[in-house]
């Protein structure tokens, strides 16, 4: 994203919410994966391991859903979408923690690159 937003032609805003909407959509498979699918966790093809998920479940079960507006972090953020779907949190909760998080991420990246780009 922040290359795209290099080009001079970049339309920031469509970048923002290109890049937040991809990645709620991906939030919103693995809160399916942990809902619906949770019997294949053991397969190769699954995007959380055994150990991931149980760290994602003390981190939700100690702080809550608002854990969920931490989805966007590498390595646990997966965990805590599948997590929110294992724990069975409502789905408009989930987007709504889960959309918050990752548009503040875009927001901040775009924040600082124009700021450092001038």
């Amino acid at each position: 994203m922040v290359l795209a937003a290099g080009q001079p032609d970049a339309r920031l805003f469509e970048l923002f919410l290109a890049a937040t909407i991809g990645n709620v959509l991906g939030a919103i498979v693995n809160f399916a994966l942990g809902r619906f699918l949770l019997r294949f966790e053991h397969r190769r093809w699954f995007p959380v391991g055994p150990a991931n998920r149980q760290r994602a479940e003390v981190l939700f079960g100690r702080y809550g859903r608002p854990v969920l507006l931490f989805s966007w972090l590498p390595v646990i953020g997966d965990p805590l979408t599948l997590a929110a779907g294992l724990l069975r949190t409502p789905f408009p909760v989930f987007l709504l923690y889960v959309t918050i998080g990752k548009a503040a991420r875009y927001a901040m990246l775009l924040w600082a690159y124009t700021a450092l780009a001038g």
